[in-house]
């Protein structure tokens, strides 16, 4: 019997791993780039929580409780409120700066008021300057990361209780901070698209 050139009686050990081996290596980029896809995904929420929890790149830290020691070391916190464009909001601190004691819980309230003729809703993000008290910035209750949605001319006050933390004397380039900004910076929010049948069409969805 002839055997044509190619066949697999004729292919040698060698070229045989040599394809297992390419098959293998082809299911491991797939998975890597599965893998990375699924993280380019996720990398912002990642990055979010990495900066809440670490303080990284200004961002405040979420405490449960304020710390058992005060100390007598103050610093000033001041207050920023911004609206992006495509908002129609005017948004303020009830006051432009404090003074407190490390380790001292403060309240302070922001006022958002909606100017324009409709319902209108947005969402606040925020960090802190200098970007090294971050980490020291810690925040008990805020209304950051919270869809805020305010019919015409409706106006709220949200507060925001917080501490820095006495830890801050321990890191060298920390302790020599004297001012605080606390900068939040409301961003407008689309509304979402109703199905067909919430618009009257009489298209029933299932």
């Amino acid at each position: 019997m002839m055997v044509e050139k190619g066949s697999p009686q004729q292919m040698s050990p060698r070229t045989a791993r040599q394809r297992r081996n390419d098959r293998l290596v082809a299911g491991l980029v797939v998975g890597v780039v599965s893998a990375m896809l699924g993280l380019t995904f996720a990398s912002a929420e990642l990055y979010d929580l990495f900066c809440r929890a670490t303080g990284y790149n200004g961002t405040t830290r979420v405490a449960g409780a304020a710390p058992k020691t005060v100390s007598d070391r103050t610093v000033k916190v001041r207050f920023d409120a911004n609206v992006a464009p495509g908002l129609p909001w005017r948004f303020e601190a009830e006051h432009a700066e404090i003074e407190l004691k490390l380790g001292e819980t403060a309240e302070v309230y922001y006022t958002i008021r909606n100017v324009s003729g409709r319902d209108t809703a947005g969402i606040a993000s925020y960090n802190v300057q200098p970007e090294i008290a971050g980490s020291f910035f810690n925040k008990i209750q805020c209304f950051c990361f919270t869809e805020q949605t305010l019919k015409a001319g409706e106006s709220r006050q949200e507060p925001v209780v917080f501490f820095v933390d006495p830890a801050m004397l321990a890191d060298v380039d920390a302790q020599r901070v004297r001012t605080i900004t606390l900068s939040y910076t409301f961003n407008p929010v689309k509304a979402p698209v109703k199905p067909l049948a919430a618009v009257g069409t009489g298209v029933k969805l299932e």
